[in-house]
């Protein structure tokens, strides 16, 4: 029998201080999966928003702290395609000015993955134990959408939900209007682009929206909250481990 894969679950700032099951539901997936799953207590920040801004040397000395905690690992798994997708795709851009690093940058970048594509491309998991009565939509975050190509993977998971129907959400890849730091330099396109986006979420009739990013997932659940709308808003991860029943939606109290 071949060794379980040894993961490194990179938590994320956001479901950290914000969406605690989140972490936990990614736990249980990867435990389903076959993996041994730890989570290394020197993580911090991916930098990303510091990177974002500008900010390169603060981004540095955070990656470095990043990659130190996790290169032991054989894959490092986050539930969020913006992390994700900082670490594998934008690390070694900010480290091409030191040629000594690149070893340790690209051994990190090619074992990181969103959580879902993992499940799905590496692991090869088809079906999950998991009930939820109610139709749903689908956004595709900007990150794990272009820079790693989760697409299929989450709907065709889904589509194994017990009592779940799958609505596609139209413009369900044009960016909600979070974009991180984006929401806060330019707050009067954001909050039109998420209007956009919570009109084409009430229009499918949907009950539930699901995402793979905790701050899109954020950032629409507070717009169709102040809009009153009763969609609910979850994590797929949330879905997919079947742990709906340990926190109410995100944005309600219950």
């Amino acid at each position: 029998m071949s060794k379980a894969p040894r993961v490194g679950l990179f938590v994320t700032c956001l479901v950290d201080l914000f969406r605690p099951t989140v972490g936990f539901a990614s736990v249980k997936l990867l435990e389903q999966a076959g993996c041994t799953v730890e989570v290394p207590p020197t993580q911090v920040c991916c930098g990303q928003p510091g990177y974002n801004s500008g900010d390169k040397a603060d981004s540095k000395a955070i990656a470095r702290n990043v990659i130190a905690a996790f290169e032991a690992y054989d894959y490092v798994v986050a539930p969020s395609g913006s992390c994700a997708g900082m670490i594998r795709e934008h690390y070694p851009e900010l480290f091409a000015d030191q040629p000594e690093m690149m070893p340790r940058v690209h051994h990190l970048a090619n074992r990181t993955y969103e959580l879902v594509s993992f499940l799905v491309d590496v692991m090869g998991m088809k079906q999950v134990a998991a009930r939820y009565d109610g139709v749903a939509t689908y956004h595709d975050s900007c990150s794990g959408l272009r820079e790693l190509g989760v697409k299929e993977q989450p709907r065709a998971l889904l589509a194994g939900v017990a009592g779940l129907a799958l609505k596609e959400l139209p413009g369900t890849e044009t960016c909600c209007g979070f974009g991180g730091t984006f929401c806060v330099k330019y707050p009067e396109i954001s909050n039109r682009m998420v209007a956009d986006k919570a009109a084409d979420i009430q229009a499918t009739g949907a009950d539930t929206l699901l995402a793979g990013d905790l701050g899109c997932l954020l950032n629409m659940a507070g717009k169709l909250t102040r809009e009153g709308s009763a969609v609910k808003v979850r994590h797929v991860a949330e879905v997919l481990a079947d742990m709906t029943d340990a926190v109410p939606p995100i944005g309600r109290s219950r």
